[in-house]
């Protein structure tokens, strides 16, 4: 990590859903319930960031049920869904949440996130993102989404940060 590495900076990482946390898979059942997959390892990710002082945060387009079994589950609990407009929603989440764009990081994948990444702090794009993002971004994962990215970049933010032998500890 460099001195000027922008993963320092992060109090608050917001994720989009599908393409950053799922591979962008929608799956329906024969009942039209939709099925997401979630990757364990980034599922581990999120626990360590919160583990270390680190909020996590959905800002996602979709609604889904499985979204909020997984948060719940993760203890994440600023969960914004069906969000048209993600920009707004930063806005939102800046008074609610009393901080400051410069320290949130949001990981994106597709078009409907670039207003989010040009407003805060550090902007991530997974490695299968839309060219735009990629081009947007202040990071490009080396992993895809739904297969690691979110990993890959809570274990950056706590080696920048120097949480990562604290959190690994408990192991």
């Amino acid at each position: 990590m460099t001195p000027n590495d922008p993963l320092k900076k992060i109090k608050m990482l917001l994720l989009d859903v599908d393409g950053v946390l799922t591979d962008g898979a929608i799956v329906y059942d024969d009942r039209g319930v939709e099925i997401k997959s979630f990757h364990v390892r980034d599922g581990l990710g999120i626990r360590l960031l919160i583990g270390a002082g680190i909020r996590v945060g959905i800002v996602t387009g979709r609604r889904s049920e499985a979204l909020l079994h997984r948060c719940r589950n993760l203890g994440i609990a600023l969960v914004l869904d069906g969000i048209r407009d993600k920009a707004a929603a930063l806005d939102q989440i800046v008074l609610q949440e009393h901080i400051l764009p410069e320290n949130i990081g949001f990981m994106g994948d597709d078009l409907p996130d670039l207003p989010i990444m040009r407003r805060v702090g550090t902007a991530v794009a997974v490695s299968d993102a839309h060219p735009m993002v990629r081009a947007a971004a202040d990071i490009i994962t080396e992993q895809p989404g739904g297969k690691g990215a979110v990993r890959e970049v809570a274990e950056g933010i706590l080696m920048a940060q120097h949480f990562w032998e604290k959190a690994l500890e408990r192991f």
